[in-house]
């Protein structure tokens, strides 16, 4: 047990769309994330999704909705099911928590990223 300095963890990678797992709470990964530009459209079937902006500001695009705009220091929970997108135009930094094992990708076809443990 020790805290845990996220913006030294997230001075450790440079790289977008690549979750770095920093902790795990009860079967979940606790992730950083740098992002920039948009991810693929996806969804995940059998778990929410859960975005911390720790940095700057993302636009979650949410299927047949207006886009949302969530800015550092806010949360958002996209529930299972729904089709999704986070996206920036600057650079992010993104706390997210996803079960063990769960792909980022969702069902949208793309690889999904390694998660390495720093």
């Amino acid at each position: 047990m020790k805290s845990i300095s996220l913006s030294d963890k997230l001075a450790q990678f440079s790289s977008h769309w690549d979750p770095h797992v920093v902790s795990d709470y009860n079967d979940n990964d606790v992730m950083v994330v740098k992002f920039k530009g948009e991810f693929p459209f996806h969804k995940h079937d059998d778990t929410d999704d859960f975005f911390l902006v720790l940095e700057g500001e993302m636009f979650m695009d949410i299927e047949n909705e207006p886009s949302q705009i969530v800015k550092a220091g806010e949360l958002f929970v996209v529930p299972k099911g729904v089709v999704h997108r986070p996206r920036s135009e600057e650079e992010v930094k993104v706390l997210l928590i996803e079960p063990k094992g769960e792909p980022n990708t969702g069902d949208s076809g793309v690889t999904p990223a390694p998660k390495p443990r720093i």
